[in-house]
């Protein structure tokens, strides 16, 4: 299996949202089930940054998820939110909410198509305001979130 490194691409297509899109080379029912499943996102969502410790998702409309890591450099990194709508496996909509920042909710739509074996994500994250949305992306996420979903793509790719 090739990984295609730090390939997820991001924009912004309005002041209130920030669009990520990526490629895995493998089928969406995997991609899906590596997403969703606690003992396999504890696998892959702290990319190098650090362990985590935590990785609870009650899949189902109103249910809760919560992810914690032990980033390296000594800090803990918590989030949280509430499932809103689940087709599985082609769409996810959840609020996320950075345990840091508690005041800035995001509402994030993720979208899975498959062609050819390979499945390209959607991920369409709205926040409230423009400040939010900058906020998010001046902490740093982009990077962080490239090495999640690498490692997202190999965990996938594991599953066949």
């Amino acid at each position: 299996m090739a990984t295609t490194t730090h390939s997820a691409k991001v924009t912004l297509p309005t002041d209130t949202q920030i669009l990520i899109t990526r490629e895995f080379d493998a089928p969406k029912h995997l991609v899906w089930k590596a997403y969703t499943t606690p003992e396999l996102v504890a696998r892959w969502w702290a990319g190098s940054h650090g362990k985590v410790t935590s990785a609870e998702i009650d899949l189902r409309v109103g249910g809760s998820w919560r992810y914690v890591m032990a980033a390296n450099e000594g800090f803990e990194v918590g989030f949280h939110g509430e499932f809103r709508e689940i087709e599985a496996p082609d769409r996810l909509v959840n609020t996320e909410i950075y345990e840091g920042a508690p005041e800035g909710v995001g509402v994030i739509t993720t979208t899975f198509t498959e062609e050819g074996g390979r499945t390209r994500m959607s991920q369409l994250c709205e926040y409230g305001d423009r400040k939010v949305r900058d906020a998010v992306i001046d902490s740093g996420m982009e990077g962080g979130m490239q090495e999640s979903l690498d490692e997202l793509e190999k965990v996938a790719g594991s599953l066949r």
